[in-house]
């Protein structure tokens, strides 16, 4: 049994100001009677009922989930807590009482009728208003868990998605490449081939999970590169830089293959020469900041707007997994080409 010990402790600030001021409303209808009456009995009883309820609610297994026991036996506890509270809170609160003389003479003496009437009355009503109270937070508190975990999950069933929509999309632009280069260089379709079944395997084996280390991002991103220069040969150069302090940071995964095979297609493939590819990751401040720069034919008649199938998903996706702390920038790199820049939270 896990109990929340900081949570039990601000329940009991609550329940103690809750007594005070039924004391001190209690002492505003009889001013003839010192306020530390009241406030003795008030708080004996008061904590007493919330020891009974608030602790013995986690005694119960169907509360483990909402915070509150299921059905009878919530009334049960809340009737139970109240009867023991006012009983043996009295029976301290008496003794208190008489030890420090806090009862002056007074025309209706502790314990007459009346007494004990407004004393049920108002434990009962305390009881009920305290407990409701707190049932109310945890109800809300659980309430909010559910539509947090169905927000996650409503999350990564969309990531899934689009990852699902991208790898097919990489595959088939593979097979594409091979295909052609068959015809033409049977010896290198056949290593590209072994490349990618390769790739493959460790892509289909992977756990698929919507995040994974950086270091699994650049070795994946790697494995592609690899494949694309065999197709490529000369006209390809690629480095891929990533600090060993940054490896183990989490990002989405599948992110900057999209990125880099958008640079491929309209950058360095158009251009006769061919060109280089350089991907990098560093820290800036608490920010995460990965780099695609590529010095191919650059944005042409595209008004600066990212061309490829992909790119508009790794803004959906970052935009689903981070919100507005993840941006990405696409413009022209100062010495040609273009570029690309994704920051999101270090660590998130």
């Amino acid at each position: 049994m896990n109990i929340d010990w900081i949570s039990k402790l601000r329940h009991l600030l609550q329940v103690m100001a809750f007594c005070l001021v039924v004391a001190t409303l209690q002492y505003a209808f009889r001013p003839d009677r010192s306020y530390a009456t009241p406030v003795v009995y008030s708080m004996f009883i008061g904590l007493i009922t919330w020891l009974c309820i608030d602790l013995g609610r986690d005694l119960f297994p169907s509360s483990a989930e909402t915070g509150w026991p299921k059905g009878i036996a919530g009334v049960a506890l809340v009737v139970g807590g109240i009867v023991v509270g006012w009983f043996f809170g009295n029976l301290v609160a008496n003794q208190v009482c008489l030890y420090y003389g806090f009862y002056p003479p007074s025309p209706a003496p502790p314990g007459d009728g009346n007494e004990f009437r407004n004393s049920v009355l108002i434990t009962v009503v305390a009881g009920v208003v305290c407990s409701y109270y707190f049932y109310s937070i945890n109800r809300s508190s659980y309430l909010e868990r559910k539509m947090g975990e169905a927000r996650r999950q409503a999350d990564d069933a969309r990531l899934k998605v689009l990852e699902t929509q991208l790898e097919p999309h990489m595959l088939f632009n593979t097979l594409a490449n091979l295909r052609a280069l068959i015809s033409v260089d049977p010896e290198r379709a056949q290593t590209m081939l072994d490349h990618m079944i390769a790739y493959l395997r460790a892509t289909l084996s992977a756990s698929r999970s919507t995040t994974h280390p950086l270091q699994a991002e650049f070795d994946r991103l790697h494995d592609y590169l690899v494949l694309m220069s065999i197709r490529m040969g000369q006209r390809l150069a690629f480095t891929l830089a990533l600090p060993p302090e940054l490896a183990q940071l989490p990002v989405p995964a599948l992110m900057l293959q999209p990125i880099v095979e958008n640079s491929i297609k309209h950058g360095l493939e158009p251009k006769l020469e061919g060109g280089r590819i350089d991907v990098s990751a560093r820290r800036e401040g608490g920010e995460l900041v990965l780099e695609v720069r590529d010095t191919g034919v650059g944005l042409q008649d595209n008004n600066g707007a990212p061309k490829g199938y992909g790119m508009s998903h790794v803004r959906e996706r970052l935009g689903t997994m981070h919100g507005a702390r993840a941006t990405m920038d696409f413009a022209a790199a100062p010495e040609g080409g273009t570029r690309t820049i994704i920051r999101i939270p270090a660590g998130a």
